[in-house]
């Protein structure tokens, strides 16, 4: 079946090009109306202007769809808000929040600068909390809403001189598997996007061919999957070259070793064990460690050498 955004309005932050644009340029060929929201600064975030997200606006309505441009700072509550409240006025609904904002600051730790630390967390982390925030009592309201979270392999994975950047982006994935829970009783369903993905961010790092290959194009299917009507909830989709993955947090079956002043030792001694991962779980929540923790009381397992 065909997804059909009609009726349907959406808020894209950083859309003023690379994957953002090409999400609400999507979005809009599939009937939603969208509100293209980028500050046009550049890429550690500097700098201000609304003439991208103008030229994204112009780009839908003259293929026919309906847009409105936005240049709020994703890191002041207040201005989120006011985007907010700018749809609602325009529209009367939110149904689709795609926090795709973001800056990069790379550097390693030992030389990272605090401020360009905290800066990088406001955008990409924070900036998701401002407006999830701003849309989920209007989404609550209408027993339906989609929001999207922009992760990475960076955050999934690591990257070398990215300490800041993997941070926001993991902590998405925990801030969206919350949001995921609470907000199935409201008819609201959170996902995670990562991408792999030739834009500003990654101009500098890749080949020619690699770069054309990694079009954003190639990656925004995914994300329409994951906030059309029938999307999933809780998912972390990976991304890139027109292929999509996902990734899980899995727990093994480890080791259960008591509590004995030996238990140290004992950590150490199976971490082979700890570490195997036949028959890993994929908890639902974080409270099914505890739950599974709790059924290994049946004594300490030796440690097999």
């Amino acid at each position: 079946m065909r997804i059909d955004l009609s009726g349907r309005v959406a808020i894209v932050t950083g859309a003023g090009g690379g994957l953002g644009r090409d999400h609400a340029l999507l979005l809009a060929k599939r009937g939603a109306r969208v509100v293209v929201n980028d500050l046009g600064s550049a890429r550690d975030g500097s700098g201000a202007s609304v003439s991208m997200a103008e030229q994204v606006v112009k780009e839908i309505r003259q293929a026919g769809g309906d847009a409105i441009a936005n240049g709020a700072s994703v890191t002041d509550f207040a201005q989120v808000e006011a985007m907010v409240e700018r749809a609602m006025s325009a529209w009367g609904r939110v149904d689709i929040l795609v926090n795709n904002a973001g800056v990069l600051r790379d550097r390693t730790f030992a030389k990272q600068d605090l401020s360009d630390f905290a800066a990088v967390i406001d955008v990409h982390l924070m900036g998701s909390v401002h407006c999830s925030k701003a849309v989920w009592g209007i989404m609550a309201a209408q027993g339906h809403g989609r929001i999207l979270m922009t992760t990475s392999s960076s955050g999934l994975y690591g990257n070398f001189g990215q300490s800041q950047y993997g941070a926001a982006k993991l902590g998405l994935v925990g801030f969206m598997k919350t949001l995921s829970i609470e907000g199935k009783k409201h008819g609201i369903r959170v996902n995670c996007l990562a991408p792999s993905a030739a834009t500003r961010m990654t101009a500098d790092i890749m080949s020619e061919e690699d770069l054309a290959a990694l079009a954003p194009a190639t990656v925004s299917p995914g994300m329409l999957a994951l906030v059309c009507d029938d999307a999933p909830t809780g998912m972390i989709m990976c991304a890139g070259a027109g292929s999509f993955e996902a990734a899980h947090i899995t727990l093994t079956r480890g080791l259960h070793v008591g509590t004995g002043d030996d238990a140290p030792e004992r950590v150490l001694a199976g971490l082979d064990r700890i570490l195997a991962r036949t028959g890993e779980m994929v908890p639902g929540a974080g409270i099914e460690q505890s739950r599974y923790e709790l059924s290994c009381r049946s004594g300490p397992v030796a440690v097999r050498g």
